[in-house]
């Protein structure tokens, strides 16, 4: 069976610039532009050149891609030529071989926003197509606000499209550009679209995600007859988003009918790096990557209930629609006050402990997390400090060194520039080989910034650790969290610490005290043992 030619279009460059704090520089936008092109994305929206300096740099800074790179920008002005159009000058000028144009395809927006006649309207979109296509580039037509302008006027909606088309836009793009289309409804009318004329080999489908259906919209949009989808990474864009490609990708490759009818320019191997290329985005804008996305999410395969991690253990499908390798992602058994024997044995085979089915050790650990958990700790997602708690009922817990005591001060002064500035200092004595030692760090980092009295300990506290210190030297961490876990006079502080390294290797540990900065202690304390653990011989 021949398979049709499904082509994905990436707009997170521009329509997820969108997103509410979100604000690319042009590195950025070079580094995920690789990515894009490295998944096997075919288009890649750039931005709209000369609506903002960052887009107009990244254009002259574009990297050579296998994807058509695409500017984005409206449709010519009314009263002046296409030829005259300096804001549609500065688009092509970019030099992209694809250019994207917005215009207009509710009746209502042409007369209230434009304030223009209808035929006019009709003719600016005609005449920039025209002016594309003789430019030598590929058209495509972005036809706002089409679902909701088809539902007050088909006629004129599709007369735009047409107009396009026959100017020779090679994709017209129906936007949901509100974002309330129901899936039935986008079916129904891109069905329609077609059967009025326009091929859907030549269709696209741009939805954004405000009744949370951006996806399923998508996916409606090809089941009637469109060949493009179009999407953003992690399905940012303005207000709730774009269509999800990190969620659309992994169902048209891996779910039928569309693995069976369509092929994309991603194959099964560049699937496996779309967890990674999800996490890079959203570690390039400083966000806490969405535990509960789909196939990407670090919850998308954790089984926590011990009736599920008994017969995960049998056979993974029991509980799991695809193998969490083949999106680059994996299967985690979180510990919880809900957790039987098969989740505690499995999560302590991936750590190295093997322990026989019966042992009363597994007994002993499941008491003592669910008391721990009684007194605010969580182990879902501390797993390193969920394994140093197995490794100490089971007799496996190294002692590599002792921390005989701590302190942390806290001053606000001025500086040389009569500038009000806080600083933190840290003072950790430990026990290491035999040996007393006593480490001094402070809070500021190589720029003058203040990085606060928990950056403090973790420097003074790895900085002289004996024959260990070279172990961590590649040792950082990349997230904070604190929660309170009881209101009023007995409240409760748990530190949520989430550490990294020089291999890629990234764990979670956790801290409750009635004192945040002891909390965070020791979590700290936890994460340096677990990486001392891995990386000195501890598991095989």
């Amino acid at each position: 069976m021949t398979k049709e030619r499904l082509y994905l279009y990436d707009t997170t460059l521009r329509d997820g610039q969108q997103t509410q704090g979100v604000q690319f520089s042009t590195a950025e936008k070079v580094q995920i532009t690789d990515a894009l092109d490295g998944l096997g994305i075919d288009y890649i929206e750039g931005g709209w050149p000369g609506a903002n300096p960052t887009d107009s740099a990244f254009f002259d800074a574009a990297p050579k891609t296998n994807a058509q790179l695409t500017a984005f920008g409206m449709t010519k002005r009314s009263g002046r030529s296409a030829e005259n159009d300096d804001v549609l000058a500065a688009v092509l000028n970019a030099g992209t071989g694809a250019v994207c144009l917005v215009g207009k395809a509710h009746d209502y927006h042409v007369t209230e926003a434009l304030g223009i006649p209808l035929d006019e309207n009709v003719e600016n979109v005609r005449a920039s197509m025209a002016h594309i296509v003789a430019q030598g580039r590929e058209a495509l037509y972005d036809a706002e606000h089409f679902f909701d302008g088809y539902k007050d006027n088909p006629a004129y909606a599709v007369q735009v499209c047409k107009a396009a088309l026959e100017a020779g836009a090679r994709w017209i793009v129906l936007c949901d550009t509100n974002g309330g289309a129901l899936p039935s409804e986008v079916g129904r009318i891109v069905a329609e679209v077609i059967a009025a004329g326009i091929p859907g080999d030549h269709l696209a489908i741009h939805t954004h995600n405000d009744t949370e259906q951006a996806v399923a919209c998508s996916l409606a949009a090809v089941d009637a007859g469109a060949r493009q989808i179009q999407g953003t990474l992690n399905g940012l864009g303005e207000r709730c988003g774009n269509a999800n490609l990190t969620s659309l990708i992994p169902t048209l490759l891996l779910k039928e009918p569309y693995a069976s009818q369509f092929e994309t320019g991603i194959n099964r191997d560049s699937l496996a790096s779309l967890t990674r290329i999800s996490r890079m985005l959203d570690d390039t804008l400083n966000r806490v990557p969405s535990k509960q996305s789909a196939y990407v999410g670090a919850s998308a395969f954790a089984h926590k209930a011990g009736l599920h991690a008994s017969a995960i253990l049998k056979d993974p499908s029991t509980y799991e629609h695809i193998d969490p390798s083949v999106v680059g992602n994996e299967r985690i058994i979180p510990m919880s006050n809900q957790a039987g024997q098969s989740n505690l044995r499995k999560r302590l085979s991936d750590a190295g402990m093997v322990v026989e089915k019966g042992d009363p050790a597994l007994g002993r650990i499941l008491d003592r997390i669910k008391a721990r958990e009684g007194e605010g700790y969580s182990y879902d997602t501390a797993q390193a400090s969920f394994e140093l708690l197995a490794r100490e009922e089971l007799g496996q817990m190294p002692k590599f060194f002792e921390v005989k005591r701590y302190k942390v001060t806290v001053e606000r002064r001025k500086n040389k520039y009569n500038k009000m500035v806080s600083l933190s200092e840290a003072v950790v004595v430990v026990k290491v080989d035999g040996e007393k030692k006593l480490s001094v760090s402070e809070s500021m980092d190589e720029t003058g910034n203040d990085r606060g009295p928990v950056n403090a300990l973790s420097k003074a506290l790895a900085k002289d650790l004996g024959q260990y210190s070279e172990t961590l030297t590649d040792m950082k961490l990349v997230d904070f969290k604190v929660r309170i876990t009881q209101g009023g006079t007995e409240a409760v502080t748990r530190v949520i610490i989430d550490s990294e390294d020089g291999q890629g290797r990234r764990w979670s540990t956790v801290g409750v005290s009635a004192n945040i900065v002891d909390a965070s202690f020791e979590a700290l304390l936890d994460a340096i043992q677990w990486k001392l653990i891995r990386d000195r011989g501890v598991v095989a």
